[in-house]
């Protein structure tokens, strides 16, 4: 293919702008970045947008831009055929859901929303411990882009649903892009009582309906819900930020928010391969985490009454499995590794990011390091000490936020289980319990500044294993530098030239993990035989071992056959004991057998968990001696 696109994202701090062209198929030609100026002197993302573009029009020495428009189509040695963009600065989407019941209609409203790319500000609902009151004061102050409204099944609950649109009327909030702009509500709960809630919100607001989330009990319908937020993010929302109007001409409506790229880049490699598909954005603010994942869920036919012999007859059908596929997107707007740094130290603890660290460390001297950089977001780390402490941080705020992507990623809350007499001898799943499991997921991907930009991408390695914690056969790759919402936007237009550009420019091949889950064993205890077939015919026979870290070398280029046998209780993937196989790739760190256990075990006393940790680092070859041995 011999076109050229200009992708642009326009981020909180920083507009990055990457030409793509012919190069052996379409590659990348290469990227700038330059301050978003989305806020004050400028107030237009337009300049940014055009520092950037005019940076790589030198570095490229092709003619990019004239004025204010982009120059297409390509002619010769300027312009390009397609200009696209994703966007998160000014703060993104910031929502406010409502619903009936927090772990029923408003869980669900929230996940339409985190679907959506919103980052949600706050969920009000009837048992939410709040008052009215205070509800409403919580309105006023997050003064939010758009309002989602959940509640009751078709023909069900009103005079709930009917109060949480009160209580937006009576807020009024004003929005945080000018007193011109009219709130958009998507109303999506119980469709019988529809134009109600236009007379409680028609003077305040500018109502959208979309077919009810939770229509009946047992089954989600987010899909309208998620679309609308989208169109009215584009239509109301960006269109008053500053100079997003022009933007979005320009790019003749190619444009989405950020987080909505990396999710559909998500989707497209999960369905494409066929593959169980997990990735962390880890950014100055907030922390997002994608899903991807085919799941088996069982369905078990109801009883019935066999009229014809006129008994009372239960007949228990086979088990059925449905194979579906899932995605997921959850956003942790107060973790992140500048502007919210203070939070991950809040909600971790300082014990739990100090263990990472290869050094004694007290939680005070950690608070005052962290709020240094609080203050000052944009400081990048100057010793060997800041960025093991930066890469500690990162580890605790990943988990943290995977955390919160598995409670997202359940089933549905508040549905009744029907179980039958074999239940009784084998745990079932309970409806609310995470449909992500580790030892499901085929790919991580890590993306973000501080996973992008490491000294050596062996320390991305390092902070993906302990965050994470993979289980069975797990294939990890780092974001070069940053290019996912790039390529997630250009997938809508190109999809056939994506993947090209996935393997050659953007995903960083780390290395493939073999680990196994069970109980915890007495360290050097031999948890699962491994065997390793490679290309030349060689084989080399290895074990996980209880508390130890090992790699075996294995190139970007090439592949081996493995097997895993797990010790009886524990699972490398198929089940307890069963045998794996499968065909694993090389990268920046080979072949990495993680026997350290499902959480990480730490050895208790202080000094011996500084040597513990010193080991499995050097193990890895992510840091030199210089930074292992810093006091």
């Amino acid at each position: 293919m011999s076109k050229h696109v200009l992708a642009i994202d326009v981020g909180s701090t920083t507009t990055k702008a990457i030409l793509f062209g012919p190069k052996d198929g379409l590659r990348l030609i290469d990227w700038t970045g330059t301050p978003t100026t989305v806020e004050k002197p400028h107030e237009d993302v337009l300049v940014g947008i055009k520092n950037a573009i005019n940076l790589l029009e030198k570095k490229t020495q092709r003619k990019l831009i004239n004025g204010e428009n982009i120059i297409k189509p390509a002619n010769g040695v300027e312009g390009v055929d397609y200009f696209v963009a994703t966007s998160s600065a000014g703060g993104g989407l910031q929502m406010l859901v409502t619903g009936v019941m927090k772990r029923m209609t408003a869980e669900s409203a929230e996940k339409a929303a985190l679907g959506a790319g919103a980052i949600v500000s706050s969920v009000l609902a009837i048992d939410d411990g709040k008052t009215d009151l205070e509800r409403v004061q919580t309105i006023q102050r997050l003064r939010p882009d758009m309002v989602l409204i959940s509640g009751g099944i078709d023909g069900g609950n009103d005079l709930h649903v009917l109060s949480m649109a009160e209580l937006v009327s009576l807020a009024n909030p004003e929005s945080r892009l000018g007193s011109k702009f009219v709130l958009p509500v998507v109303y999506a709960g119980n469709e019988s009582i529809k134009d109600k809630i236009n007379s409680y919100l028609s003077d305040v607001a500018e109502v959208h309906h979309v077919p009810n989330i939770r229509p009946v009990l047992e089954r989600e319908n987010l899909e309208p819900a998620g679309d609308k937020i989208q169109d009215l993010f584009l239509e109301h929302v960006m269109s008053h930020a500053p100079g997003y109007d022009k933007l979005i001409e320009l790019t003749e409506n190619n444009i989405i928010p950020t987080p909505n790229a990396v999710g559909d880049l998500v989707k497209l490699i999960g369905e494409t391969n066929d593959i169980n598909i997990m990735a962390v954005d880890i950014g100055g603010a907030t922390t997002d985490v994608f899903s991807s994942m085919v799941l088996a869920e069982q369905k078990r036919d109801t009883a019935y009454l066999d009229d014809k012999n006129n008994t009372n007859k239960m007949e228990l059908n086979p088990l059925d499995l449905e194979i579906k596929r899932r995605y997921h997107r959850s956003v942790d707007a107060n973790l992140g590794m500048s502007y919210s740094i203070g939070n991950v130290l809040a909600e971790a603890g300082g014990e739990n990011i100090a263990k990472w660290l290869p050094f004694p460390s007290f939680e005070e001297k950690l608070r005052d390091i962290l709020s240094n950089k609080m203050i000052h977001p944009t400081i990048l780390p100057q010793t060997k000490k800041a960025v093991l402490i930066e890469h500690a941080v990162a580890r605790e705020a990943i988990k943290l936020a995977i955390n919160r992507h598995k409670a997202i990623a359940s089933g549905l809350s508040g549905v009744q289980i029907r179980r039958v007499v074999t239940d009784v001898f084998e745990q079932t799943k309970n409806a609310e319990e995470s449909l992500i499991k580790e030892v499901d997921i085929d790919v991580i991907i890590g993306s973000g500044g501080v996973l992008s930009h490491t000294p050596d991408r062996r320390q991305a390695m390092a902070i993906m294993l302990d965050a994470f914690e993979p289980v069975g056969v797990t294939e990890m790759y780092v974001d070069s530098i940053f290019m996912m919402p790039h390529l997630g936007v250009m997938s809508h237009i190109m999809k056939e030239n994506i993947f090209d550009i996935l393997k050659k420019d953007c995903l960083i091949p780390l290395g493939t993990v073999l680990s196994v889950q069970g109980p915890h064993a007495k360290s050097g205890s031999k948890l699962a035989k491994v065997s390793i077939e490679y290309k030349s015919g060689k084989v080399e026979h290895v074990e996980i071992i209880a508390g130890e870290l090992k790699t075996l070398p294995l190139d970007t280029s090439q592949e081996a056959m493995v097997e895993i046998k797990p010790a009886y209780g524990y699972d490398a993937g198929l089940g307890n004991g069963r045998l794996v196989k499968a065909l694993v790739s090389g990268g920046a760190c080979g072949i990495v057998i993680d026997g350290r256990g499902r959480p990480i075990v730490f050895e208790e006393d202080p000094t011996l968990r500084s040597q513990q940790l010193r080991k499995w680092l050097k193990v890895l070859g992510a840091y030199t001696d210089d930074y292992l041995e810093v006091q």
